[in-house]
């Protein structure tokens, strides 16, 4: 087009505009999502699939006085995958370690070459001594469940004995919480804690290094930093030393009777391990453990 005549006019103008606007790309004024062009199309679900699918996490599992370094495939549902060069039978049980604060027990649910398909204990792991344990129990039972009657049929137990004489069965008792995090708040389960810190089942995505409060009851909450995050496990850190006896002021529920395991885990039905045959104690037997009627 001729620029002298566009400007004097006279033959030759036209009412075209002298620079062509350009279609716009991937742009639309009717929508604001379009001024961001995504390289790839957001898959759904992915916050929820694709974290307990993992590449490259190594992590330790212990059995005895042995530790290995083993390939975290799966965490996720209360178990986990891992793999590597290690000998490990059906049943076993070994303590898996993620991180601070991140030592969970777990059992071998299935062996396959290489691979081994854990499930985690069912209750939260107090990590303290024996006496403070006991005496956080017994003030547990006497505020949460006031109405526990003793179990008349209890036989006294002699295996599981420790050395001051006291059972070392398993408690049936698991604490939740709530986790106030990124202007959310998610409910968590603590899969142990300890006067330092916590290790927690957590839906939500964390960030780490980040500051959440975690709320175990009414009046009773404790900061935290997250110091490490796998799958759907975090571990925090306490900002202040945490008093254990504490947890008697928030009343735990009981482990399930049932379990459904993650697909991962490939159980053939619902029955779980961790039962009485491994050591755990109904509330009942542990009331009496607990009041010193079993007679050893």
């Amino acid at each position: 087009m001729n620029i002298r005549a566009k400007i004097l006019g006279g033959a030759g103008s036209s009412d075209k505009a002298v620079l062509q606007s350009k279609s716009p790309k991937g742009i639309r004024v009717d929508s604001l999502d379009s001024l961001i062009e995504r390289e790839e199309s957001r898959i759904s679900h992915n916050r929820l699939e694709d974290r307990h699918r993992l590449l490259d996490e190594k992590v330790l599992i212990k059995r005895g006085s042995a530790t290995h370094d083993v390939d975290l495939i799966n965490l996720s549902g209360g178990g986990a995958m891992v793999g590597g060069n290690v000998h490990l039978a059906l049943w076993d049980k070994v303590e898996l370690q993620l991180g601070e604060n991140g030592t969970v027990e777990c059992v071998v649910r299935w062996v396959r070459d290489d691979r081994f398909g854990l499930e985690f204990a069912h209750e939260t792991r107090i990590d303290c001594g024996a006496d403070e344990q006991a005496a956080l129990l017994r003030e547990v039972i006497r505020r949460s469940f006031p109405d526990l009657e003793f179990e008349a049929d209890v036989q006294p137990q002699t295996q599981h004995s420790g050395p001051d004489g006291r059972s070392e069965r398993r408690h049936p008792l698991v604490w939740s919480g709530v986790l106030h995090h990124d202007y959310e708040s998610t409910t968590v389960r603590l899969r142990n804690i300890s006067a330092t810190g916590a290790m927690i089942d957590c839906p939500a995505l964390l960030t780490l290094g980040s500051e959440p409060l975690l709320e175990l009851g009414q009046d009773l909450s404790v900061s935290a930093t997250v110091a490490w995050v796998v799958g759907d496990q975090a571990g925090l850190r306490f900002g202040s030393s945490f008093d254990l006896r504490d947890l008697a002021r928030s009343r735990p529920n009981l482990t399930p009777a049932h379990w459904d395991p993650p697909s991962y885990l490939e159980s053939s039905g619902n029955a779980s391990p961790w039962g009485e045959h491994w050591g755990r104690m109904s509330l009942g037997e542990l009331r009496q453990e607990l009041e010193g009627f079993l007679k050893r």
